[in-house]
């Protein structure tokens, strides 16, 4: 169980890529270090490292290879983001992909092409380094790919299954892996059998939620080592349920939950790579009750990675045009404080809370598909904050002897009895047509074919 932080530099926030100093870099990675955290993840800027389609800055890679080394020194490893992509309100995307030379960041095959040779570089340029946790292609792209988005780009799913696919590869090229690893293939959660740094794919949540969104829960569970969810509850949640309700302190483990129901393979590694206390729905005085809570209930959740943090450090005041909530995310303040959600969660991170060794036994059914088994259209809503299956996966959480909420499974694969026996299932529950009581009946024994 791995806990780290998202690191968001305290002098220059993400600009300091422009103007890197090791010394301010050493400066945060070493407050981060002394939560307990053992990774840090850091979003290199993605037009600071390849400003034209046929350029990349030989000095930008050296200084991510840097912030690396410095992370060593400090025990840290490091998950390093390839494309920024979208970061706390500002989208971050090279002028050769916008305005007057806009095309498809998606589909245009000079654009892939291009990324995938920005992606395969950054990899490389790390690829040697000890403590290299992984590579993510990018923070939260999917963003880019529909509404509400001012300007999306827009794809179909499948044209998203072979974007995913090729950046994907170009990691694994840069990392020295394709060799070993096709695609699809998923890697043991623990960094002792893995047989390199892990290559991930982040979206954040509509990718779970809105059915209209073109990257979905496939993309997530099919391409790279790992699924990875990103729990934000200014989404919905705690307006629903309040900053401290169940449904909010319990969120990141819902989408764990939710999210490795798509997962081919029963034992691919589940992270939370992001997820914060955002002061817009969660109170300054209520954060760190809402961080121990998430964290440990995030804790029961099977074949976790671990929690990373969001984030570091507050934004400096001194920057201008942020939303409100982004200025006071960090576990520190801009000038190195920690604050009670810092140690809130160094308390954990120091601790070394092991998540449980078996799964929750009892799993919620999600309709997936329809009676004839074609894809049901309205799952994902049905999923998303104040949906019948958020209400009902709640209920039973909450209704749980063990304090633990259940996993999901698809009806599409309700009949996959191999399946069920790996992930450890005994009881399967049906939603219920009513969901005016919180009693959930059991539909059927898991042996049933």
């Amino acid at each position: 169980m791995r806990f780290g932080v998202n690191y968001t530099p305290a002098v220059g926030w993400f600009h300091s890529w422009l103007d890197f100093s090791a010394s301010d870099t050493a400066r945060d990675l070493e407050a981060i270090a002394s939560l307990g955290a053992d990774h840090v993840r850091i979003f290199p800027l993605w037009p600071v490292v390849q400003p034209n389609r046929t350029l990349i800055r030989a000095s930008a890679l050296r200084d991510v290879a840097t912030v690396v080394d410095i992370a060593g020194s400090f025990g840290l490893d490091v998950n390093v983001d390839a494309l920024q992509g979208h970061l706390s309100s500002f989208d971050f995307v090279p002028s050769w992909l916008d305005s007057w030379h806009r095309r498809n960041m998606f589909t245009d095959p000079d654009v892939v092409a291009s990324t995938a040779a920005y992606v395969e570089a950054l990899a490389g340029s790390v690829a040697d380094r000890p403590n290299l946790l992984g590579m993510s292609i990018g923070n939260e792209v999917n963003q880019f790919a529909h509404a509400p988005h001012p300007a999306p780009h827009d794809i179909t799913a499948e044209q998203g299954h072979a974007w995913a696919a090729a950046m994907v590869a170009a990691a694994r090229r840069g990392l020295g892996r394709e060799a070993r690893l096709g695609s699809g293939t998923s890697v043991a959660s623990d960094a002792g059998s893995r047989p390199g740094p892990l290559v991930t794919v982040a979206q954040y949540d509509a990718a779970w939620y809105d059915d209209a969104q073109p990257f979905g829960p496939e993309h997530a569970a099919d391409h790279g080592d790992a699924t990875i969810t990103h729990s934000w509850v200014f989404n919905g949640t705690a307006t629903l349920h309040g900053p401290l309700g169940a449904g909010s302190v319990r969120h990141g483990e819902y989408l764990l939950q939710l999210a490795a129901a798509w997962n081919r393979e029963p034992d691919r590694p589940n992270w939370l790579q992001e997820v914060g206390a955002p002061t817009n729905v969660v109170p300054a005085d209520q954060a760190a009750s809402f961080t121990e809570q998430t964290i440990r209930h995030v804790l029961g959740a099977q074949q976790l990675l671990g929690v990373t943090w969001w984030c570091s450090h507050d934004v400096s005041r001194s920057l201008a045009d942020f939303p409100e909530l982004e200025y006071d995310l960090g576990l520190f303040t801009n000038d190195g404080a920690l604050k009670p959600a810092g140690e809130a969660f160094a308390a954990l991170a120091r601790a070394g809370v092991p998540s449980p060794a078996e799964p929750p036994s009892t799993a919620l059914v999600l309709d997936d598909v329809l009676d004839d088994g074609a894809p049901r259209y309205g799952t994902r809503a049905d999923c998303a904050p104040g949906g019948r299956f958020a209400a009902a996966w709640l209920a039973l959480a909450e209704s749980s002897a063990d304090g633990r909420g259940p996993q999901v499974l698809l009806r599409s694969r309700l009949a996959d009895e191999a399946l069920r026996t790996a992930r450890g299932i005994t009881t399967i529950v049906d939603v219920p047509g009513d969901l005016d009581g919180t009693a959930l009946t059991v539909a059927h024994p898991a042996t049933m074919p």
